[in-house]
């Protein structure tokens, strides 16, 4: 008898796998939709042409990239939220994502029970960037200086909300000094203006930096991440600087909608983190400055879950209001 029930339960657990083996088999039998949230041409939307052509062409079915711009990034999150957890429809999405569910609570969709993570692809550095007349030379010498003029001196960003918006507001608060934000509609404007000395600094991505720091109409003082960047070794993290509390890398990855069966999602997780160890998918990432990470779908909502909750305690005592 106790043979009989052991020989039940095991055919039992086989019956319950047979969908998911089956699904796993099968898929995919149609095209796939890569939304993105962003405009052609952002990182995340390069990202997601470039895995898309490689899986187009490893598993024979096309990949459309549909860019879904507008409201930060909520347009296309929000389309993404209610497509048909069947598999064919995924999102590729960015550090904005976390800093919009900060500040924004009340989205169209739950930042983590609408979405369920399929890979994170990568990470690039930011940067704390002045303007090169200002009368610092380190971040000690910044923060000396911001300190003296307390609410005189202005901050850059691409827009109130953005992730730089935000790290530049905890950064504030780590250190105890007092800027003025001063928001700009995209990455251009807060670059150009930062270099004309209508603003005093800004966090910039280290690609966007870089050509400017090295033509020297840029000064930076420090970078963001959990390491110095190569191309700039001289430069500290502000872990080093003493602020251990300030880790705030951009990064991207990629999410399906929530209900989406996880057969499909560890396919494609598998996929990725296969194409993100091919040598020329690493130099075009390295070209966006993307330093490829891949790994379980866990290490993207361990991420999640941590910025959201820093973002949220930034905006929480800095008494940040979306616009």
């Amino acid at each position: 008898m106790k043979i009989l029930k052991t020989f039940v339960a095991a055919s039992l657990l086989c019956a319950a796998a047979l969908p998911s083996m089956a699904l796993a088999q099968a898929y995919p039998a149609r095209p796939i939709q890569f939304i993105v949230p962003y405009t052609p041409g952002t990182t995340a939307d390069v990202l997601a042409r470039l895995l898309g052509a490689k899986i187009a062409q490893r598993w024979g079915v096309p990949v459309v990239v549909d860019n879904k711009t507008g409201a930060s990034g909520i347009i296309g999150a929000t389309a993404a939220a209610k497509a048909a957890p069947d598999g064919y429809t995924f999102m590729f999405n960015a550090t904005s994502y976390s800093a919009l569910a900060a500040i924004k609570p009340k989205l169209p969709y739950d930042s983590i029970k609408s979405f369920a993570s399929v890979s994170l692809l990568g990470t690039s550095t930011m940067t704390l960037v002045v303007n090169p007349k200002f009368p610092a030379n380190n971040l000690r010498e910044f923060v000396e200086q911001v300190k003296k003029q307390p609410g005189a001196l202005n901050y850059a960003s691409p827009g109130s909300g953005s992730s730089q918006h935000l790290a530049m507001e905890l950064f504030k608060q780590e250190t105890g000094t007092n800027m003025v934000h001063v928001p700009y509609k995209g990455t251009s404007g807060a670059v150009n203006d930062l270099i004309a000395g209508h603003v005093q600094a800004s966090v910039v991505s280290l690609q966007s930096a870089t050509p400017f720091i090295q033509a020297g109409s840029m000064r930076l003082l420090a970078v963001m991440g959990k390491e110095r960047a190569p191309t700039f070794p001289q430069a500290p993290t502000l872990a080093e600087s003493g602020y251990p509390n300030m880790l705030v890398d951009t990064w991207y990855g990629v999410m399906a909608p929530a209900g989406t069966p996880p057969a499909v999602i560890a396919k494609m997780n598998a996929e990725i983190n296969a194409l993100l160890a091919m040598p020329d998918v690493k130099e075009a990432m390295a070209k966006q400055g993307v330093d490829p990470v891949g790994g379980k779908a866990e290490k993207l909502d361990a991420l999640l879950q941590r910025e959201i909750k820093q973002w949220s305690e930034v905006v929480v005592r800095g008494k940040i209001v979306a616009d």
